[in-house]
């Protein structure tokens, strides 16, 4: 039971005979099986009542009843450990959307009839903490096993949302659905327009923050037909792209490679949540542009296919893309500046444009923008995986200036003026609007650099007002 059932956990269910038929239910149960830690306990209780269950588990801390509507009672010991029980339901569906359901709590309902509400195969798993087995009713495991995902019964058909989770699971856990299960996804097509954007949104950044194998859901969605909600994605296929630098295929297949390159990074790794979650969205996004931008050319006598001009144009793309799913502003700003800035090391790479990019992508970061360009040359098969020079360049520069994880700090500060004598006003914002700029173009590099360049500014902008207009 190794890793599964905490010590507290493990005593309060073989200490209170009231929970005789609990069970460990769904996620934790799969992961545990694939040797991962288990972020969430859930347990799912049998013969008792929504109050029973409540009162049963006060004697063991706090409980929290806040979602009685849904049958969890949440845990709290003293020791600051939250677990979720539950009892099992049934649910009919009476209408559209995700309130549109009939739910009745049943202490009588079986484990396995409970487990045949659950989406997938390998999320319908129990443990059961006192033989230490596990129930598995529908094939879970084998097909946990075998990288395979298939929905548990037709019930699967009442929630549309468990399309989007199957684009997250199989691209977490590296798998493929079967044929049955894509054609019960394709035939709830329409239902994506039943589902509250807040759940979109849940589903997208589990892909993009937990990720493993990111093309693997991509590729779900094609299958699905579900892609077609998301038509920035779905214009992705059928561009074509110049062999010479893009033999893996159209721009659809190069984005699928360039996201499964970044979920291999070790600076993606890393990273916060929330950064992996710009990250991967800025490569799923870097190509946007490309549809309304790619055409043919002759160059040197032999037709090429460029996208001039891709960057800027994938940038309010991928603004309408995130919005749609209900992205947070935040995170919106800094992939669309990833997106518009991703061939930036292929400029004259030198101080001046470094200073100047690593302004213009805050709150981004020169180190995040590197991950993206180097996740969109490794996606290039069968071309090596290699970084690119303009990449190495940006951030030896940016290291040794110390921006490679910020934008440079203004030098010039309001207290300098003022100890230089001048009055504060509305001329104070313009000085030092100006001393950045000439900051960031290399002028000073210190405070003693600022100082003498405020001499000289001022000296200019007197001598200016003496001679007037």
């Amino acid at each position: 039971m190794g890793g599964l059932l905490t010590a507290e956990l493990e005593r309060i269910l073989a200490e209170t005979p009231e929970l005789e038929n609990a069970y460990l239910v769904g996620g934790c149960v799969r992961d545990w099986l694939l040797g991962l830690a288990p972020e969430d306990i859930d347990v799912e209780v049998f013969g008792l009542t929504y109050d029973q269950l409540a009162k049963v588990l006060s004697r063991w801390g706090a409980t929290d009843v806040v979602g009685r509507s849904f049958g969890v009672v949440k845990l709290r010991l003293p020791t600051g450990q939250t677990f979720d029980f539950s009892i099992p339901r049934r649910e009919s569906k009476t209408g559209p959307g995700h309130t549109g359901f009939r739910t009745a709590f049943d202490p009588s309902i079986t484990p396995k009839e409970a487990a045949a509400r659950r989406d997938y195969t390998i999320n319908a798993l129990m443990f059961d903490p006192r033989s230490g087995q596990v129930l598995d009713f529908f094939g879970g495991e084998s097909d946990l096993r075998l990288g395979i995902l298939r929905h548990t019964s037709s019930a699967f058909v009442e929630d549309p949302l468990r399309v989007l989770r199957g684009m997250q699971l199989a691209s977490r856990f590296d798998l493929k659905a079967v044929p049955e299960t894509l054609a019960l996804c394709r035939e709830i097509r329409g239902g994506y327009h039943e589902l509250a954007v807040e759940r979109i949104k849940e589903e997208w950044f589990k892909w993009a923050a937990f990720c493993r194998v990111p093309s693997a859901g991509l590729r779900f969605l094609e299958a699905t037909g579900w892609i077609e909600h998301f038509p920035e994605l779905a214009a992705l296929r059928g561009v074509p792209q110049d062999p010479q630098w893009h033999p893996e295929g159209d721009v659809f297949t190069h984005t699928c490679h360039c996201c499964d390159a970044l979920a291999q990074m070790a600076g993606w790794r890393a990273a916060d949540e929330t950064s992996r979650v710009v990250f991967m969205m800025a490569v799923l996004a870097h190509d946007f542009g490309k549809p309304a931008t790619t055409q043919e050319t002759i160059q040197d006598g032999c037709k090429r296919i460029v996208s001039p001009g891709h960057e800027p144009a994938g940038g309010p793309l991928a603004e309408t893309f995130l919005a749609r799913i209900g992205t947070p502003r935040a995170i919106i700003e800094r992939v669309v500046l990833l997106v518009k800035n991703h061939l930036a090391h292929l400029q004259t790479v030198n101080e001046r444009f470094v200073r100047r990019l690593a302004r213009r992508l805050e709150p981004e970061t020169i180190e995040g923008l590197c991950l993206v360009i180097t996740a969109d040359a490794f996606g290039r098969p069968p071309k090596p995986q290699t970084v690119p020079p303009g990449v190495t360049e940006l951030l030896h520069l940016a290291t040794q200036l110390r921006i490679r994880d910020s934008a440079p700090k203004p030098i010039l500060q309001g207290r300098h003026l003022l100890a230089a004598g001048l009055p504060p006003g509305p001329e104070f914002g313009r000085i030092l609007d100006a001393a950045y700029e000439a900051q960031l173009d290399g002028h000073f590099t210190d405070l003693d650099g600022a100082l003498s360049w405020l001499s000289q500014h001022e000296t200019r902008a007197n001598g200016a007002a003496r001679k007037g207009p």
